[in-house]
């Protein structure tokens, strides 16, 4: 016989502190990690936590940092909202950091911060501080909670407005709200992630593009971050109109890397074939990007763009002709035009720049005869990467190198810093790569700069038994302002670093590691990091790569062309870059030579 159940009995069934409810609000909308440090200000949330702990996991960081900076690569890798806490006080103000880098990519994040108890708020209490204001910039939402009640609303609304606006959340919560208890039985209202608004191009917008095109002598495509789910659209359209492709930096990926039409990105981070074939188009095909060196481009260049915010439309350069669209909408509309162009000299050039430039790298690579390179080692890691390996890259010329050389042709994927370029961020990505794709194999690339203000965090992925593989590129000095010092002729003063032995502080930290100077040490390491991985190692390595100090080449002005520039400043570009006229002739030169 079936027992009738009372409305008391059921009152008593959902009695739970606010803390659980929390917790329960998270998961329901599929969150099943969260990154931070308990503190007094912040117990009973993470008690919270606790409750529900066979399905959410409360990864304990070392620096609340590292736990905001974990969330937002989340968020860049999965599209699913990241999630991080902080105590009252220093814990909240840790945050910010990582909280800044996910609000200017766009990026969806909850911090949960606690807040002195009620009793106590007001009264100059220890850790208080007025803590709306602080977040105001960083978040769209921010709002504190000042009932027990209100918690799983307000935090269920934040996550929504996290979705519906790509932008941080921020839910203040003073620590004896989350601890009463609290009547709660979930939201009918379904937990589902904002739905975008397909923006269809107008046909007109088509056919003014094709337009353009029929009438362009030196057409190229530069995708950024809008197009990443169109690759296979991409390469028709590029290969349909034979078109070099550029793409942004974060955008890397877009088209595979080993494509010959892809010629990298232009700027410090790109390529020589980046830099010139954009340099010589007569129109640029601009596609889901707002790059915002845009603006430097020559300025007789035909500028269309397409994209799918109307506020980005113009924004970062005047532009002759606008489509309001998504990207690949866009690229499949295109690609019903008649109109196709066989391979051309503009096209053939550029892939001869392109291959040519890889070669160059491949020099370097291979020659340690001077030191171990950079580009060696990320060699080393393109060759032993998996097909869905995930890279976690930090900020400095670890990431130049990296970019030029990593492969993103098939299944892998890349996070990393790209308009707030912290340093710092490789290893938190790493980890947030690990916990939401526990089955693949993950990277992270640091200089020595980054990797020491995050390195604690490497007894993180200890604790919770990550194998992720951690490249620390050490050339004792903050490297990438090494080359803004010597370009304005200011004395390399404060960028020095004191080295260390990170191999051996990774395995006093329980973790696994090599150091290697040559490419004999660093093959030899890498065959057994292999067998480390075949063998189901469940323990983080550190490969520690001393590196040479060079200063890596400056791609954002190439100066070979003696056509563009006088000979004194192409003779001197050459010099400072070892890139001799032989093995990396101009494009204008290539132009020349080839045939139609």
């Amino acid at each position: 016989m079936i027992k009738k159940v009372t409305i008391k009995e059921r009152i008593i069934m959902t009695k739970m502190i606010a803390g659980q409810a929390l917790a329960k609000v998270l998961l329901d909308w599929d969150i099943d990690h969260v990154y931070g440090i308990t503190a007094d200000s912040i117990n009973n949330t993470v008690d919270g936590f606790y409750r529900e702990k066979e399905n959410l996991k409360y990864i304990q960081v070392r620096h609340e940092e590292i736990g905001a900076l974990a969330a937002a690569a989340d968020a860049k890798l999965t599209g699913k909202i990241g999630v991080s806490f902080g105590s009252a006080g220093p814990g909240a103000v840790h945050l910010l950091n990582g909280l800044y880098d996910a609000k200017m990519d766009h990026t969806p994040v909850l911090a949960l911060v606690g807040q002195s108890a009620t009793g106590v708020m007001n009264t100059n209490f220890f850790q208080e501080m007025n803590q709306d204001p602080i977040f105001a910039d960083v978040a769209d939402f921010h709002k504190q909670v000042v009932s027990a009640e209100q918690i799983p609303y307000v935090v269920d609304e934040a996550i929504r407005s996290a979705y519906a606006h790509h932008s941080v959340s921020v839910v203040i919560i003073p620590d004896d709200l989350s601890g009463q208890e609290i009547d709660f039985n979930g939201f009918k209202t379904k937990a589902i992630k904002a739905v975008e608004t397909q923006v269809v191009p107008q046909q007109n917008d088509i056919a003014a593009v094709i337009k353009a095109l029929k009438n362009a002598e030196h057409p190229i495509l530069w995708v950024g971050r809008g197009a990443m789910n169109a690759r296979n659209e991409i390469i028709k359209v590029s290969e349909k109109f034979s078109l070099p492709v550029l793409s942004t930096v974060p955008a890397t990926g877009a088209i595979p890397t080993d494509h010959p039409n892809f010629m990298g990105s232009r700027g410090r981070l790109g390529t020589k074939p980046g830099f010139e074939v954009s340099q010589a188009a007569d129109l640029v095909l601009f596609v889901g990007t707002n790059y915002p060196f845009a603006r430097y481009l020559p300025q007789n260049i035909k500028f269309i763009q397409v994209n799918n915010n109307l506020a980005d439309l113009g924004k970062q350069r005047d532009a002759d002709l606008t489509v309001l669209s998504d990207a690949k909408l866009f690229f499949t509309e295109l690609l019903k035009s008649d109109y196709t162009v066989a391979p051309n000299r503009f096209l053939k050039a550029a892939q001869l720049d392109k291959k040519n430039w890889d070669k160059w790298l491949e020099d370097l690579a291979a020659d340690d005869s001077e030191g171990l390179a950079a580009e060696g080692v990320i060699k080393a890691i393109r060759e032993n990467a998996a097909d869905d390996a995930i890279f976690g890259l930090d900020v400095g010329n670890n990431t130049e190198w990296a970019i030029r050389q990593l492969p993103l042709n098939k299944e892998q994927k890349m996070t990393m810093s790209p308009w707030y370029g912290t340093m710092g961020f490789g290893l938190p990505a790493g980890l947030a790569g690990k916990l939401s794709f526990p089955e693949r194999q993950t990277w992270t690339i640091s200089g020595d700069g980054g990797y020491a203000m995050v390195m604690p965090d490497l007894l993180t992925e200890v604790k919770y038994h990550l194998p992720i593989i951690n490249v620390v590129l050490e050339n004792n000095s903050f490297g990438f302002i090494q080359h803004e010092k010597l370009m304005s002729g200011q004395a390399l003063y404060g960028i020095d670093l004191l080295g260390a032995d990170w191999a051996h502080v990774a395995e006093d930290m329980g973790a696994i590691g090599f150091k290697v100077t040559n490419l004999q040490e660093l093959n030899e390491a890498m065959k057994k990091i292999n067998k480390l991985q075949q063998q189901g190692n469940n323990l983080p390595i550190v490969l520690d790569a001393k590196i040479k100090n060079v200063d890596p080449i400056d791609t954002s002005f190439v100066q070979v062309d003696p056509e563009s520039f006088d000979t004194q400043a192409v003779t001197a570009y050459r010099k400072r870059y070892n890139i001799d006229e032989k093995s990396q002739p101009a494009f204008s030169q290539l132009l020349k030579n080839i045939d139609e």
